[in-house]
């Protein structure tokens, strides 16, 4: 190698790090962490430390832990909607199935990792986050259960006569839902509120009784 060529080398600038690569990376560790030890008891140096980097790197991406963790419950919920996006575009599902398995992954999600999202969700310190993250994924989740509503009239198996009526009664069980869990409302009142929840969504959709089944397993 010549001596020109060792200098273009030496003087090539370092291709940066793809920012969602590095914020997946922090998610990634702070994610375990949290679940682990608890969203309080963990700090941004036990972040920093299991990823071997200075602190300057993380405040870089996120200006706070609670920062960290908003994104981490992000992510999971990203996951969740992807899911609903599929299960209403499936030709193979009938649509009372749909509703079913929207609601109980709802459950499920907020159950994740032994309830870190709730536990962050339910702090008093957080209800504005809360709130911002309920009514952001409410509105994403809308337009994909209006659709099956729709599937299911086309096909016979609802009898609606307003779709958008009928979605937001649905919606208005499922904030109720949301707000107990995040309450953290012991298994048996949540086994009641779906009983419950389930009843007055086969009434709005015209379903024979128990077409739905709603689990907390």
């Amino acid at each position: 190698m010549t001596s020109s060529n060792f200098f273009e080398v030496k003087c090539m600038p370092r291709t940066p790090q793809d920012p969602k690569i590095r914020i997946d990376e922090i998610l990634d560790t702070a994610e375990p962490l949290f679940a682990a030890n608890g969203y309080r008891q963990t700090t941004v140096q036990d972040i920093t430390n299991q990823m071997g980097v200075a602190k300057g790197m993380i405040y870089y991406y996120f200006n706070s832990k609670e920062a960290i963790l908003e994104a981490v419950i992000n992510r999971q919920i990203s996951i969740l909607l992807t899911d609903m996006k599929n299960m209403a575009c499936s030709q193979l599902i009938p649509p009372p199935q749909k509703i079913e398995f929207m609601i109980n992954s709802i459950y499920h999600t907020a159950k994740y990792k032994n309830g870190l999202l709730l536990d962050f969700l339910s702090d008093e310190k957080h209800l504005d986050i809360r709130n911002k993250i309920v009514h952001q994924n409410a509105l994403l989740l809308k337009p994909w259960l209006l659709k099956v509503i729709d599937e299911g009239v086309l096909k016979g198996c609802f009898q609606v006569s307003d779709p958008l009526i009928a979605l937001n009664f649905i919606m208005s069980i499922l904030h109720c839902i949301t707000d107990a869990l995040c309450e953290k409302t012991s298994d048996e009142q949540m086994a009641c509120h779906f009983k419950i929840a389930g009843s007055l969504i086969e009434k709005i959709l015209a379903l024979p009784e128990a077409t739905l089944h709603l689990s907390l397993k």
